[in-house]
């Protein structure tokens, strides 16, 4: 007699292919601003830190705060100070969108991506699984976005499966989320449960219609 049940095997299989695509995402998770105020000026400490999570040039991400955030700055040593008082949330609203125009692949939703200068064009290029995009400019984003719905853990959508992933999970688009839905094929209209958000990265599965 076999002492081994395929079925609890291949369950157990799938248990850790699906845990490791989640340990997989989280380890991204987009920084938290440390600020704090100094008469007139406001200091972001862990500007550095933020630098060294999205592995990105200091110039750039300072260049993109001053010009967003309307005012003068500079960095010093591994904080970034700016003139006048910003609100925290206000700097972590703009680190969103940086990290949403020039850190994201949309293809994958990893971070592990690389900004490439080619001619005039901005690039990026996903080390994960290869896509290059040129940096859409932060106008089309913002109007990319309008009237465009966040997702919440727990909660129910409907939504259509246009794609299957590498290990064969339905993959759909919801605004700026990618949620992969195992058990569907491609062209479904299905609900789904939302189980685990990271990043703009979402896990599902389906409920009964």
């Amino acid at each position: 007699m076999d002492i081994y049940d395929y079925q609890k095997l291949l369950k157990r299989v799938q248990e850790d292919e699906r845990l490791k695509r989640l340990e997989d995402t989280e380890r991204f998770t987009i920084p938290k601003v440390d600020v704090i105020y100094e008469g007139r000026t406001t200091i972001l400490r862990n500007f550095e830190k933020i630098l060294s999570t999205l592995n990105r040039d200091a110039d750039h991400l300072l260049k993109f705060f001053l010009r967003e955030l309307g005012t003068a700055g500079e960095k010093d040593g591994s904080r970034a100070i700016f003139q006048g008082r910003i609100p925290a949330h206000q700097i972590q609203n703009k680190l969103e969108e940086y990290v949403e125009t020039f850190v994201l692949c949309q293809e994958c939703g990893r971070p592990d991506t690389q900004l490439i200068k080619k001619d005039r064009l901005l690039l990026l290029r996903c080390d994960a699984c290869g896509a290059v995009r040129s940096v859409t400019t932060r106008k089309k984003k913002v109007l990319a976005r309008v009237g465009e719905e966040s997702l919440e853990e727990g909660k129910v959508y409907e939504v259509t499966i246009t794609d299957i992933g590498r290990k064969g999970d339905g993959i759909a688009r919801y605004g700026k989320y990618t949620i992969y839905v195992p058990n569907t094929v491609k062209g479904a209209k299905v609900k789904v449960k939302i189980e685990k958000i990271s990043g703009n990265l979402a896990f599902a599965r389906c409920v009964e219609q």
